[in-house]
């Protein structure tokens, strides 16, 4: 249930209220204070509340029923878009558009550092690199573990750049809270990993949280409401592509899911053209067109020698392309923006 107050009611009255529906009907109460008007999100058994006596009282606007299951990351308990504010100023969800470019995997110190430079040269603000790769072969590079954690450490030293690394287990979150891993990852295999979930949600870190392969929008925000019912407001979604009948590229770029999610969440969307597509040169397109559907920032591989990465070489660019692709991009953006403002 939401209750939006009337913007002439005063604090006192937002806790004298507040406690009353707290101690009368047994719900947790999150409040949103707007600029205009303040939001109350009631969660939990709301059937024996009465809608008429709430919306009698002088100070509320209206009331109304949530259906949909997930509270906290919906948009109807917090209009106002999530901003992601990190300790060096950097921000996620603002407007801008955040580029997150680097390695699939973190492969030694040399490409790394070499990698880390030339995004940021190109307009990335984050490093991505995979220091815990989930693989589909046993068989398959792993990552360099801890110390691609280290690696990545020393590339932030070096270039300032946050790390976006993924996680793949709760005993990691130690380790990735000591090595200053600044967004930690859950990969699409871990979308639905509800103990680690709600190990996140424990923590003061933002998420960046892919959808799975099969899931759906709903399921995607479902996860997201694990990890802030823990406490943790700072998840990043992010549409990766799904797995469909088609099978000329690794997956399907769900365009839809971008302006979905800004309706229904107020979390921002972040897409990934590369796992999506998974061939190089259809990067640059998708990319495109998720910027064009609203999306909130990019997440794009970059290998400074693809024919000889360890992992997914076929989808990564090189640091020339990706120059290239980042100033097209950041054109359309700016583009974009201006003819927002105009309207």
């Amino acid at each position: 249930m939401i209750i939006v107050l009337k913007p002439q009611c005063t604090e006192p009255q937002v806790k004298s209220f507040t406690e009353s529906l707290m101690n009368d009907y047994n719900v947790k109460v999150n409040t949103w204070v707007g600029t205009q008007s303040t939001v109350l999100g009631l969660i939990g058994d709301t059937t024996s509340i009465d809608i008429d006596y709430i919306a009698a009282q002088d100070f509320v606007e209206s009331v109304k029923r949530v259906q949909e299951p997930y509270k906290k990351a919906n948009r109807k308990f917090h209009p106002d878009n999530t901003v992601i504010t990190l300790p060096g100023g950097q921000k996620i969800g603002d407007g801008s558009l955040t580029l997150m470019a680097g390695p699939c995997s973190v492969e030694c110190e040399a490409q790394i550092c070499e990698v880390a430079e030339r995004v940021k040269a190109s307009g990335a603000t984050f490093l991505r690199g995979g220091a815990f790769k989930p693989r589909t072969s046993p068989y398959a590079f792993q990552g360099l573990k801890a110390e691609g954690l280290e690696l990545l450490k020393k590339a932030k030293a070096k270039t300032g750049l946050p790390i976006v690394t993924e996680i793949m287990s709760i005993a990691h979150i130690p380790l990735f809270e000591e090595e200053g891993v600044d967004i930690i990852q859950v990969g699409a295999r871990n979308m639905q990993n509800f103990e680690l979930l709600k190990a996140l949600g424990k923590i003061n870190k933002p998420i960046l949280l892919k959808r799975g392969l099969s899931s759906t929008v709903e399921e995607l925000l479902m996860s997201a409401e694990y990890i802030m019912a823990g406490g943790n407001d700072q998840v990043i979604l992010c549409e990766r592509g799904i797995r469909t009948y088609e099978t000329y590229t690794r997956n399907t770029l769900d365009i839809s899911a971008i302006p979905i999610l800004k309706k229904l969440s107020h979390l921002p969307v972040v897409v990934d053209p590369s796992h999506a597509g998974g061939i190089s040169w259809l990067v640059e397109p998708l990319a495109m067109a998720a910027v064009a559907a609203g999306a909130d920032g990019l997440i794009i591989e970059v290998h400074n020698n693809p024919a000889k990465a360890l992992s997914d070489g076929a989808q990564s660019l090189t640091p020339d392309q990706f120059d290239h692709i980042a100033a097209h991009i950041l054109r359309s953006k700016e583009a974009l923006s201006r003819l927002e403002r105009a309207e």
